[in-house]
């Protein structure tokens, strides 16, 4: 099963964060870098992400309403009914971070990566990522305006300006400036890989800092992040057996079940952690700690079923969903951005 070397870099984080947090001046300092870098990821995104081809996926509205409503609608609804499990199995503040979880947009990269291997429709994968990310820098916030309101850690009025000024701003300058950048964005792809990663990383020292200062970290036992685990274990588990045989009995064919059950299943730790630190402020430690662990947990468990759907044999698609299959495989397939 693989192991997200980035995960193994956001663990050593939270460590450092732990061993040596930033207090004082130098938490100012850091709080200021990590609002900046917020900004500047989002600034990337919107100059990376091609509108166009993103609202390309409105042609296929069939396969890629499919996968919004799995995002957006059945994963909040479990998150709301996980409600009863506090505070039997979870404590308040490890509910907000899970239902946050559930608001995040769907993944893109390893949503194509499994795809692929599971030898399913690859341009689906792709253009149901990136509308996801898309309607995710709106729809998320104010999925946690409303099902978080002033109980998610510290999200109130002020929230929505920084939500303005820090999410939604930087990615709309992003996409006015693309004609102009995308080209520099595309033949540095790599270097500002590593900045976006080491912004992320940036948020999560800043916000597991300011955990450990203001004590939070030790409202969480072992006993705690187990039934959180198990928990999660159980949250993916229905979305990947929802996505696969909900996906059958609405009439698609083999490969868009494919790339509706790795799209429909997954959540975004790239678009989550920056989210996080705007909406939970002093809170975004344990409000990131349920989404980190969902993370490394989707792809081990994708990495499994990828391999297990790539030696299934070739499926004749039915009448039902052989239109539906035709109109998206029909689609030009883009190259990944994110």
């Amino acid at each position: 099963m693989p192991i997200d070397p980035y995960i193994v870099l956001l663990l050593g984080t939270v460590g450092l964060a732990a061993l040596l947090p930033a207090s004082g001046v130098g938490a100012d300092v850091a709080s200021g870098a990590s609002t900046a870098a917020i900004a500047f990821l989002f600034f990337l995104y919107g100059a990376r992400l091609s509108t166009r081809e993103a609202l390309d996926g409105l042609k296929h509205w069939r396969l890629h309403g499919t996968v919004l409503i799995c995002t957006f609608v059945v994963f909040p609804l479990l998150g709301l009914a996980a409600r009863g499990l506090v505070p039997a199995l979870l404590t308040q503040p490890l509910y907000q971070g899970l239902l946050f979880l559930t608001l995040v947009p769907s993944t893109i990269q390893s949503s194509i990566a499994f795809t692929s291997i599971a030898r399913g429709n690859v341009p689906a994968a792709i253009c149901a990522g990136s509308f996801s990310s898309l309607v995710g820098i709106l729809l998320t916030p104010l999925l946690a305006a409303v099902l978080l309101g002033n109980g998610g850690g510290g999200f109130s009025a002020d929230s929505l300006v920084k939500i303005v000024l820090q999410l939604l701003a930087p990615f709309l300058a992003g996409q006015l400036l693309r004609p102009w950048i995308s080209g520099f964005v595309t033949r540095h792809k790599k270097i500002l890989g590593f900045v976006d990663r080491g912004s992320i990383l940036l948020v999560v020292y800043t916000a597991f800092s300011e955990g450990m200062t203001r004590g939070i970290w030790y409202q969480v036992s072992a006993v705690r992040l187990a039934a959180l685990l198990a928990v999660e274990a159980v949250l993916l588990a229905v979305m990947l057996l929802l996505t696969w045989y909900g996906a059958r009995a609405l009439g698609f064919g083999r490969e868009d079940r494919i790339a509706i059950q790795f799209a429909g299943s997954k959540k975004s730790l790239a678009s989550g952690l920056p989210m996080a630190g705007v909406l939970f402020g002093a809170h975004a430690s344990l409000a990131v700690l349920p989404l980190m662990l969902f993370h490394q947990m989707q792809l081990m468990v994708c990495a499994v079923i990828a391999k297990r759907r790539a030696r299934d044999p070739q499926e004749t698609p039915d009448p039902a969903g052989e239109s539906a299959a035709h109109a998206v495989q029909g689609q030009p397939q883009h190259r990944a951005l994110r």
